[in-house]
């Protein structure tokens, strides 16, 4: 087995915060940003930038409380990650429009910002996303109090004794894992507590449920937006199947507010397709993306 591909790490200004920014591969050669899910980090799309057969010039943040960029020990505001990407962008690709791969959340974000931002984005490839299944009746104000509710109480991360104690955690959530694997994001997506435990490397804050009712619909006018081609890598056993699959009518509208899109099944993959099937993600992404 080849080693792992190195990656390095800075850490920038966005927007007043301390962002940690990971890099693989030679600067110089076509750039590709990769955007992490929720309770996730950067480091975890090791396994694809492995998989990768050509040159590329990977970049991908740690989102704002994630990793080793900055947390805020308060509740978050989802737009923030808009803002934030919009800077890491003009940091990054000022002059050219950017490839954006996201997964979960991180897709979430790229394609809302894709569609408010068309010109700044040349391909968009959506990691098992699909919006969020749509919420049981609830109006604003009873959202509203759940948030209200849980901002009194500190939330807290579940603490593990050791790396090897969060690798059996993560390969009972997932048997897909290997151990390799399992013991390899045990390590890069924790952090060491004052009382020598570890917990996942993610602001608590972000279990906080948002104060506003998602709203599908919203999420759609800006995909109607969108004028790159787009790419969906849909897991066979993931989120978006499980959320939608029997519901053929809501899962081919959502898909229809894209105006040019392609998508792909990753077989024998859960919701994290980046670690389940990487080889299969990264075959994928290099017959789509254009390079330069």
């Amino acid at each position: 087995m080849m080693p792992p591909i190195e990656s390095r790490t800075e850490l920038i200004n966005v927007r007043g915060l301390r962002y940690n920014v990971r890099h693989w591969g030679d600067a110089n050669a076509p750039k590709l940003f990769l955007l992490h899910g929720w309770m996730d980090c950067s480091a975890t799309f090791q396994f694809v930038v492995d998989a990768l057969k050509k040159s590329w010039h990977v970049i991908a943040p740690d989102w704002r409380g994630y990793g080793a960029s900055e947390w805020l020990s308060r509740p978050y505001w989802f737009p923030d990650y808009y803002a934030d990407l919009n800077d890491l962008l003009n940091e990054y690709s000022p002059n050219q429009p950017a490839r954006l791969v996201g997964h979960s959340m991180g897709a979430n974000i790229a394609s809302i910002y894709a569609g408010i931002c068309p010109e700044r984005v040349a391909q968009v490839v959506m990691l098992d996303f699909l919006g969020l299944k749509p919420p049981k009746a609830i109006d604003a104000p009873t959202q509203i109090g759940k948030w209200l509710k849980a901002i009194q109480a500190e939330p807290k991360l579940s603490s593990y004794l050791n790396c090897d104690a969060l690798a059996r955690r993560l390969r009972v959530a997932n048997p897909r894992l290997t151990e390799s694997r399992a013991t390899y994001l045990s390590q890069v997506v924790s952090r060491i507590r004052p009382d020598g435990k570890i917990e996942m490397a993610c602001d608590p804050w972000h279990k906080i449920p948002s104060p506003a009712v998602y709203v599908v619909e919203d999420a759609m006018a800006s995909w109607r937006k969108i004028v790159a081609p787009v790419l969906m890598l849909i897991a066979d056993q993931g989120f978006v199947l499980h959320r939608f699959g029997n519901d053929s009518k809501e899962y081919h509208r959502r898909l229809g507010s894209f105006k040019n899109n392609k998508v792909i099944t990753i077989a024998n993959s859960g919701h994290n397709v980046q670690h389940d099937q990487p080889e299969n993600v990264a075959l994928a992404l290099e017959n789509f993306l254009i390079r330069d």
